[in-house]
């Protein structure tokens, strides 16, 4: 192992357990906000039951995402339960579905971790010094890593690599079903209409692998729809109405019209760091000479595919690191909270208050606005993306966070949790891409959401094609199947040379190495997403 990685590993999983350590302190000297309001004991549940739980709300995404193309009658009888599941998310439009009420609990579960372990504003703890306090307790250090490290990143290192083990359980089966019943429910359905307005921008249709609606199922549609949007801006109601007021839990001595600012700002980063792993996504293997001619464009693409192709998955870890540390601070300043002797939000009734008191209003905020609607916007506009000097700045921020290793402790987990589950690489189950191709059970793309208003974060060859060869693709399956193979040979880094009469675009060997490298990591590493 080079001994950079190790020493990473080591002081990583050091800060893993001090931050686990005094979180757990926290709790038991009533210093976290339910804890002070309830049992130390109700605080410890929910933590570690939120945080088990995001552990499959994160390996089953990229479980789920990265076999959406494989035969699913390779491993039928192998791993039952992870057929079961692909069955529901490989028909028709389901796997938008379930990406769409899965992104509402990633947001909902680490409200609740927040709730239950984040320290009060005044939380002192064992004689600590201030200094200590203020960059493991005030600022969230000790929260970020423990739910980054535990909860997200050695869950979808695992996922991403053993996916058909890693959701053969009845465990992945029901949170399959609960983001499936989230999006039914209507509360997310407002992200609708932002995805029927960035295809409308983008000139582009909609792709379906379902028919059209009819009359009762576009009334059905629509009424949540609207339901949804009413719901969206009460929530900015309350939410606005707090900040100004003064009744969040953000730190004291913050004015109200800055407490709003931060709101806002944090909002646009959360968005900002979810379309940019989209738009990285789409252009991960299209020619440089695609990829944007604006000086931003090019320095972000020059710096993401750069050397061996290692600094995409180097974004992803960064990234996750960014996003859960904006959650836990939009967090801290949407939860309401009411002083003593001071009326309710808008006067309503105390049980309505105790509603606005858990959250998730700021959840459901976060996720439509902060979330999914910029990763809608992302997958019309990838380039517009790359183009903003913003992208290439937060690229930094991330690329300097991974390089830290602060979640290095990620690893040690991941590898630890993979011995004790004895997970093994799908590839001993159904065979590489190759292998399967060869053996008549080629990977089918067709199904699998890509491209404008749709979140999956896969990247797309066909959606850049020319019209006409989309066109033929849909009407001629042996095109199809082509097209396919070639995608294949790409992901094995084994071009095939396509005869033209001029070549297309000159790219010096190295870039194209690079370049296949840094796809092929974004598909094999925690790839699929936050």
């Amino acid at each position: 192992m080079n001994p950079c990685n190790a020493f990473k590993g080591l002081y990583s999983s050091f800060l893993l357990v001090f931050s686990v350590t005094i979180i757990m302190g926290l709790i038991a000297t009533s210093q976290t906000n339910l804890s002070s309001e309830a049992h130390p004991a109700a605080a410890y549940i929910l933590i570690w039951v939120a945080i088990l739980w995001l552990t499959m709300v994160e390996g089953g995404q990229a479980s789920l995402v990265g076999l959406a193309p494989v035969n699913a009658e390779l491993y039928r009888d192998s791993h039952p339960i992870a057929y079961k599941c692909t069955s529901i998310t490989n028909k028709g439009d389901n796997l938008d579905r379930y990406l769409l009420g899965r992104q509402f609990m990633v947001v909902i579960v680490v409200f609740c971790v927040n709730m239950s372990g984040g320290p009060l504003g005044d939380a002192e703890l064992w004689g600590f010094p201030s200094w200590l306090s203020g960059i493991f307790l005030q600022s969230g250090l000790a929260m970020i890593l423990f739910t980054c490290n535990v909860g997200q990143l050695n869950t979808q290192v695992n996922a991403s690599l053993c996916m058909l083990d890693y959701i053969n359980n009845y465990f992945a089966y029901f949170t399959l079903w609960v983001a499936m019943a989230i999006e039914f429910s209507g509360l997310l359905h407002s992200s609708y209409l932002v995805q029927m307005l960035v295809a409308a921008l983008a000139g582009k249709k909609i792709e379906s692998n379902e028919e059209p609606r009819n009359m009762m199922q576009n009334l059905f549609f629509y009424a949540r729809c609207i339901l949804s949007l009413a719901i969206l801006i009460g929530c900015f109601a309350v939410t606005l109405e707090a900040l100004f007021a003064g009744k969040t839990t953000m730190w004291e001595g913050v004015p109200s019209y800055v407490a709003v600012i931060v709101f806002f700002i944090l909002m646009s980063v959360v968005g900002m760091l979810e379309g940019m792993q989209i738009a990285f996504f789409a252009v991960a293997k299209l020619p440089a000479s695609e990829r944007g001619n604006s000086v931003w464009a090019v320095k972000t693409c020059n710096l993401l595919f750069r050397g061996e192709g290692n600094n995409l998955p180097g974004f992803m870890i960064g990234r996750q690191l960014c996003v859960v540390s904006c959650m836990f601070f939009v967090a801290r300043v949407t939860s309401v909270s009411i002083p003593d002797g001071e009326s309710n939000i808008f006067d309503v009734s105390d049980g309505l208050q105790r509603l606005f008191d858990t959250g998730l209003l700021g959840a459901l905020i976060t996720t439509i606005c902060g979330s999914i609607s910029w990763q809608l916007a992302a997958s019309a506009f990838p380039l517009a993306f790359l183009s903003n000097p913003i992208t290439y700045v937060l690229l930094r921020l991330c690329l300097l966070l991974e390089s830290s290793g602060l979640c290095a402790a990620a690893w040690l987990i991941a590898a630890v949790h993979k011995k004790i589950s004895g997970f093994q690489r799908d590839e001993v189950y159904i065979g590489t891409a190759e292998e399967r191709a060869k053996g008549d059970m080629r990977d089918n793309t067709k199904h699998v959401p890509v491209g404008p208003g749709h979140m999956t974060k896969l990247p797309g060859f066909v959606d850049n094609a020319p019209k006409s060869l989309q066109r033929l693709l849909k009407k001629d399956p042996e095109v199809q199947s082509y097209i396919n193979s070639i995608y294949d040979q790409v992901e094995s880094q084994q071009r095939t040379p396509i005869p033209t009469e001029e070549p297309i675009v000159e790219e010096t060997q190295e870039e194209v190495d690079a370049e296949a490298k840094a796809a092929e990591a974004s598909t094999n590493f925690c790839g699929i997403g936050y």
